[in-house]
C-alpha cells in the first residue's frame, strides 16, 4: 500500500522531470541550429568579397610621374640636325582583378587566416602630358630644306614613351606598387569580415612569393572547396 502511494506521489514529478529534460534538449538543439545559421561564415563572406572585386575588373593601386629626356640626330645630304625632347608622363600600376579566382583564395580555420594570391602587377601604357613637353633644337639647314624635323619629332616621341615605360620598371616604384596592392586587397576582404564581427587575418602575396607560402598554402583550403562541402552538408540535412 505504501509502495503504491509512494509511486502515485512520485509519478507526476517523474513525468514533469522527463518533460523538462526533453524540452531542454529540444531547446538546446534549436539554439545550436539557429546559432549556426545566424553565425557569420568567413568563407561565404570572403567569396562575396571576391565576386565584388572581380566585378571591378581593373584596379589602379599606384601611380607615379616620370620625365623622359631623349635626343635624336639625323644626318642627310651631308648635313645634320639634332633635337632634344623632354617628355613628362605618368604611369598607372594596376591589378587585373578578373584574374583573381576562387582557387587563389584559401581559408585556414586553424589560425583564422585568409590567404590570397594576388595577380602580378601590370604597368599601363604611359600617359604623356602633352602640354608640358619641351623641345630644344640646333636649327640648321637640314630642318629648313627637308622633313628632317618631322622625322626627328616622331623618333623622339617614340623614344620618350619607351623611356617612360623603362623608368616605370624601377624596383623602388614596383615595390611601392606591390605594397599598395597588398593593402587594397587586404582592405577589400577585411572590411566585410570586420562588419560581420569576424576576426580574421588577411595574408596577401604575389606569385613570385609562392615558395614562402607553400606550407601554409598546402594546409589551407580553397574557398571553392569549402563552399561546395557546405552546400553538400545542407543538402544532406534536408
Amino acid at each position: 500500500m505504501n509502495r503504491r502511494l509512494s509511486w502515485r506521489v512520485w509519478l507526476p514529478f517523474a513525468i514533469i522531470g522527463g518533460f523538462l529534460i526533453l524540452t531542454i534538449a529540444l531547446a538546446w538543439m534549436l539554439f545550436v541550429r539557429v546559432e549556426s545559421s545566424v553565425s557569420p561564415d568567413p568563407v561565404s563572406i570572403a567569396n562575396a568579397s571576391l565576386s565584388n572585386m572581380q566585378e571591378q575588373n581593373r584596379l589602379t593601386v599606384f601611380s607615379a610621374s616620370y620625365n623622359a629626356t631623349v635626343t635624336t640626330t639625323l644626318t642627310k645630304l651631308g648635313l645634320s640636325a639634332r633635337k632634344t625632347l623632354i617628355m613628362p608622363g605618368s604611369v598607372r600600376y594596376e591589378l587585373d582583378l578578373a584574374k583573381l579566382e576562387a582557387d587563389n583564395v584559401r581559408w585556414n580555420a586553424d589560425d583564422n587566416t585568409l590567404y590570397v594570391e594576388i595577380p602580378a602587377i601590370e604597368i599601363a601604357r604611359p600617359e604623356v602630358q602633352i602640354d608640358r613637353i619641351q623641345t630644344y633644337d640646333d636649327g640648321g639647314l637640314l630642318m629648313a630644306l627637308t622633313d628632317a624635323e618631322n622625322v626627328i619629332d616622331q623618333a623622339n616621341r617614340k623614344k620618350g614613351v619607351e623611356e617612360l615605360a623603362r623608368q616605370a620598371q624601377n624596383p623602388v616604384q614596383l615595390r611601392l606598387a606591390r605594397e599598395a596592392a597588398r593593402r587594397a586587397v587586404r582592405h577589400n576582404f577585411a572590411v566585410p569580415l570586420q562588419a560581420a564581427g569576424v576576426e580574421a587575418k588577411i595574408d596577401a602575396f604575389f606569385p613570385y612569393e609562392r615558395s614562402r607560402y607553400s606550407e601554409r598554402w598546402d594546409y589551407s583550403r580553397p574557398i571553392r572547396a569549402v563552399l561546395a562541402e557546405q552546400q553538400k552538408e545542407r543538402e544532406g540535412a534536408q
